[in-house]
């Protein structure tokens, strides 16, 4: 029989996952990506030994928060009410960070996601996500300071809109010489590095098997949110056990992954493959043992702000800057997080287990509020705002055919959805307690 160690399986095996995923991009028809997805689960049972694990559990949970600057308030409020709703249920002291298995975040995302998993001295969050949107109020002004007319200028030509010194020192000053293996649980958080021109994954279960992916948690996050044009790009360096020196020039994960959610589900696949997951018997890309949520930052899809008849007469300076807006980054950004959403809705719908997976997103983003950076106490107030108006609004899953979202009857609010998905996340950590 074959087994993952040998050339053929390993082969074998990566052909197939290979096939499913351009079944996902090309949109083929249900059946077709389902004979895949169950080819895929047969070979995985052929192919491998049951993993040793430690942990017991029915189900793998997933918290993914998208990049998208200042925008990082309006997940920062969806993230509040859940842990809220926690501990109504198992008391003050609940953290979100006790309740997932992996925590995803890219740019913003990446700065939340380490401020509810980074251990504080008593080895709880250093962060309760109440504190998220206080955050962003506080320092996002400073970090986003308003643009006089020189620094608009210096842009443009060369240099990059701010020069990311306050970001550094709030950074450092937070999270000091915490290191990525030190997080409370797994963190995926997305980077991209300039000189090698390729994807940068800093994960915790990465760091704890090679001390050259073990950064400091402030290296990454400055990473991770280095957007070109806004940031300047984040160098640093790490010796690895034979005392080589490996560097990094890093700038935005959302280059790479705006939404990580797809890099979670395959950072658990790898890990499975392994042998190296936390859970009984868990299989790869097994969605009906995968609850999944994922926080986007808003887009202003609806604002339909750009159009044809004026892009046919922008060149390169008006691509990257154009009136205050940045139509590059905008559309590499919302499109990145919209394949992403209509490439795990794929995967979840084929099997009818969609419930599984919940995407709490804001489509109707439009002016100040659909920037990356306009941090003035008006747009900020109104970025709390859209969050706590977005948990009212019905939950909402994405047409494969349209790509776009709409309302799913009988299955209420987000805030309703967030209800369900935190009494199911207190049973499951209660079950693996037991």
């Amino acid at each position: 029989m074959l087994s993952l160690g040998t050339e053929a399986g390993i082969e074998l095996y990566l052909r197939t996952l290979q096939i499913f995923f351009f079944l996902l991009c090309r949109k083929m028809e249900k059946r077709a990506i389902l004979f895949s997805l169950k080819w895929l689960t047969t070979l995985h049972f052929l192919l491998l030994p049951i993993a040793t694990a430690q942990t017991k559990g029915t189900t793998v949970t997933i918290l993914s928060i998208d990049g998208g600057g200042i925008r990082g308030i309006i997940p920062g409020t969806v993230l509040a009410f859940l842990e809220s709703k926690l501990q109504e249920l198992d008391g003050p002291n609940a953290r979100v960070a006790d309740y997932f298995d992996v925590i995803a975040g890219t740019s913003t995302g990446g700065l939340v996601a380490t401020m509810i998993t980074a251990p504080d001295k008593d080895n709880r969050p250093i962060f309760a996500a109440r504190n998220i949107t206080s955050f962003y109020l506080e320092h996002g002004p400073k970090i986003f300071p308003d643009s006089v007319f020189v620094s608009k200028v210096t842009n443009l030509i060369g240099g990059p809109k701010y020069d990311g010194k306050y970001l550094r020192s709030l950074v450092e000053g937070l999270l000091g010489n915490l290191t990525i293996i030190q997080t409370l649980t797994n963190v995926v958080i997305p980077t991209f590095d300039l000189k090698r021109l390729q994807p940068v994954v800093f994960t915790t279960k990465d760091g704890k098997s090679n001390v050259s992916k073990n950064a400091l948690l402030s290296d990454v996050c400055l990473g991770t949110s280095a957007a070109p044009t806004f940031l300047p790009p984040h160098y640093f360096e790490i010796k690895d056990s034979n005392r080589s020196i490996r560097t990094f020039d890093l700038i935005d994960g959302g280059v790479a992954a705006n939404n990580p959610t797809l890099m979670a589900m395959t950072h658990i696949s790898k890990e499975i493959l392994m042998n190296n997951f936390d859970l009984v018997d868990m299989q790869p890309l097994d969605s009906n043992r995968m609850l999944v949520l994922s926080l986007g930052t808003g887009i202003a899809q609806l604002e339909e702000k750009y159009n044809a008849k004026d892009a046919a007469n922008w060149g390169l300076l008006a691509w990257v800057y154009n009136n205050g807006a940045t139509p590059l980054i905008d559309a590499f950004g919302d499109a990145s997080s919209d394949m992403v959403d209509i490439h795990v809705s794929t995967v979840f719908q084929s099997l009818q287990n969609e419930q599984n997976y919940l995407r709490i997103q804001e489509d109707k983003l439009a002016g100040d509020a659909s920037s990356l950076d306009i941090s003035t106490i008006k747009n900020l107030q109104s970025l709390v705002q859209i969050g706590d108006s977005l948990l009212k609004k019905p939950v909402s899953r994405v047409n494969l055919e349209t790509g776009k979202p709409e309302a799913v009857p009988g299955e209420g609010t987000n805030e309703e959805a967030l209800v369900r998905f935190a009494k199911f996340l207190s049973e499951e950590k209660k079950f693996r307690s037991s």
